[in-house]
């Protein structure tokens, strides 16, 4: 049995989430599509754009690294992965659908401390009073030092 025909067999199920969405705004779920996205909702947290092209290819070799990057650009216009940088070069993606919530991230030793996203209650309503400016506050990685670094 070829790759191709493995694969298939494989999806053939009812789509996921993210993959239902893009099938009833008209995309074609291709194979590789499949697996890419399936890779970002069987992450438990961020995954990147390389993690997700080692996930698809170790199952399907004939998937490169320009198909992962276009679909995390189709998923990101349709509002449906987040993109968060982490700094020193490190973007990550995170479906929409598994909540909100931000980080913050040791620029010393790279650590990641999930922030819930009712941190920025108090900031989103003073920046709408003061300045009249309604704050996207989707997700966002705020950069400094962790308590271990700082001791």
């Amino acid at each position: 049995m070829s790759d191709h025909n493995h694969i298939q067999q494989n999806h053939n199920h009812e789509h996921s989430g993210l993959l239902s969405q893009l099938a009833e705004s008209g995309y074609r779920m291709t194979p590789q599509r499949s697996m890419i996205v399936e890779a970002i909702e069987n992450s438990s947290n961020h995954i990147s754009a390389e993690e997700i092209y080692a996930s698809v290819v170790s199952k399907y070799r004939h998937v490169n690294i320009s198909t992962v990057y276009r679909t995390l650009e189709l998923l990101k216009e349709k509002g449906l992965v987040t993109e968060t940088n982490l700094g020193n070069g490190r973007v990550s993606y995170h479906p929409t659908g598994k909540g909100q919530h931000h980080h913050l991230v040791c620029h010393k030793c790279g650590a990641i401390i999930d922030l819930d996203e009712t941190a920025f209650i108090d900031l989103k309503e003073m920046l709408r009073k003061k300045y009249g400016f309604l704050a996207d506050l989707k997700h966002l990685a705020i950069f400094g030092s962790c308590l271990k670094c700082n001791s």
